[in-house]
């Protein structure tokens, strides 16, 4: 961090700045056009928006401590002491991962049992999936990082497997005209978080000091720009085309009555 220069550190500083606008935004999308779905998908909209939400929180506090870790002096940027807390990343992706997967759940209707059976299954998974990726994450030796990353992808492979195979039958039993937006969602989710456990590792294989850093902050911050806001259009989206087919399959009895 000492050696962190000018150019690298407004690059963090706008990326956190961007990122916090952009997951405001989407905040604000979210919730306000919970009037645009039907009853049944307006749970998944609200979580959608408090996903984004908790996520927008912990930028501005991240935000806040990389002002605060340093100052310009005589031209010169320099380290105050304060130390920059990372940790807000993890206690948001405890709150928001679990909730992303629950939404996905969600907006795919899916019966009382079968929801309630997955979401918990699926939340649990992904609380698991943080909690052992931490202690890498503050690992002061690569074997620490290794071993903890290493641990944190078994849940991560078994999310992979009961969204990709274990819901294959749920998924395909969607409408025809939200089913391809699901599997999207599905494939955004499992890309977007691919790109963590890359950035995860980049100290472990060479990558130290201030390029860590940069690399580790910027490339966390576009993960979770993709993985929150974007997928929280898709999620939308799916409720938006799921609530006009209801719509129109309501229409279409009445006409033939």
């Amino acid at each position: 961090m000492e050696n962190i220069t000018v150019d690298q550190y407004n690059l963090v500083y706008n990326a956190f700045s961007f990122g916090f606008a952009t997951l405001a935004a989407a905040t604000m999308f979210f919730w306000l056009s919970r009037s645009q779905v039907a009853s049944q998908y307006k749970t998944a909209l609200t979580i959608t928006g408090l996903v984004t939400f908790i996520a927008a929180y912990h930028y501005f506090r991240i935000f806040g401590s990389w002002v605060d870790a340093f100052t310009f002096a005589d031209g010169t940027l320099k380290v105050t002491g304060t130390p920059f807390n990372d940790a807000y990343r993890y206690v948001d992706w405890l709150l928001t991962v679990p909730l992303l997967l629950i939404e996905l759940i969600l907006v795919m209707g899916l019966s009382r049992s079968e929801t309630v059976s997955r979401a918990t299954r699926l939340g649990l998974l992904a609380a698991l999936m943080i909690a052992l990726g931490y202690p890498g994450e503050v690992a002061t030796s690569n074997g620490g990082r290794w071993l903890f990353g290493l641990l944190s992808m078994i849940p991560f492979l078994w999310i992979v497997y009961e969204l990709f195979v274990g819901m294959s039958k749920s998924i395909s039993d969607q409408p025809a005209d939200a089913r391809g937006l699901i599997k999207l969602a599905r494939n955004v989710t499992i890309l977007s978080w691919a790109f963590y456990p890359i950035v995860y590792f980049a100290g472990a294989i060479g990558l130290a000091g201030a390029t860590a850093e940069v690399i580790i902050q910027v490339g966390y911050t576009a993960a979770d720009i993709i993985a929150k806001a974007g997928f929280g259009v898709l999620i939308f989206l799916i409720a938006v085309r799921k609530s006009e087919a209801m719509l129109n399959g309501s229409a279409k009895t009445v006409s033939a009555q």
